[in-house]
């Protein structure tokens, strides 16, 4: 590091001459400010038009597959009253999809919580990948073999528009961007 002269906790830079820093007589800059920074966040690229209309288009059948249901009653109505779905199946998917969920929430706090989540993010995602794939397997299983008596064949892409749907949204409901924190603050 080049020197300078100590200001309020920092170093600040000071240039005597044409020739160099006052502390060496290298024309380089080496300092701080001229390396990148290593924790900057990616630039989020823009969306296109069309994936903007894809994510409309999954919301939008999601909430069509909420409000209509089976024509008769909603979505919500069904799930709590109709006696031809499966209980024990239904309710144990239910239980699988909020573990998923949960899984999903804590590992993005505890990498939102570590200091650098450049590094730790691949690791709790690479270990978490395999329970998290599990947990969304068995809980489609379960929930496809519930609703079948309601939707039979239709329960398929029933289940798979509302997976897309939540995967849409489920981006758009965390609790913070991660930003980088920096523990030096600098005067250049």
């Amino acid at each position: 590091m080049s020197g300078g002269t100590p200001v309020g906790g920092g170093y600040m830079r000071q240039r005597h001459s044409q020739g160099g820093y006052a502390s060496s007589g290298d024309d380089l800059e080496d300092d701080a400010c001229s390396r990148g920074q290593p924790f900057s966040p990616p630039i989020p690229r823009a969306r296109t038009w069309v994936e903007i209309l894809e994510n409309a288009l999954w919301i939008a059948s999601a909430m069509f597959i909420i409000y209509y249901g089976d024509r008769h009653s909603n979505f919500i109505y069904l799930l709590w009253h109709d006696e031809r779905i499966r209980r024990l199946p239904l309710y144990l998917g239910m239980v699988c999809v909020g573990l998923n969920v949960a899984f999903f929430l804590y590992t993005s706090l505890l990498v939102w919580s570590v200091r650098r989540f450049d590094e730790k993010w691949e690791l709790f995602s690479i270990s978490a990948l395999p329970y998290v794939t599990l947990l969304g397997v068995v809980s489609f299983c379960l929930l496809s073999f519930a609703l079948w008596p309601v939707w039979s064949f239709l329960t398929l892409p029933l289940l798979f528009t509302l997976f897309m749907a939540g995967m849409v949204i489920f981006p758009h409901s965390m609790i913070g961007t991660f930003r980088p924190q920096s523990d030096v603050f600098r005067i250049d």
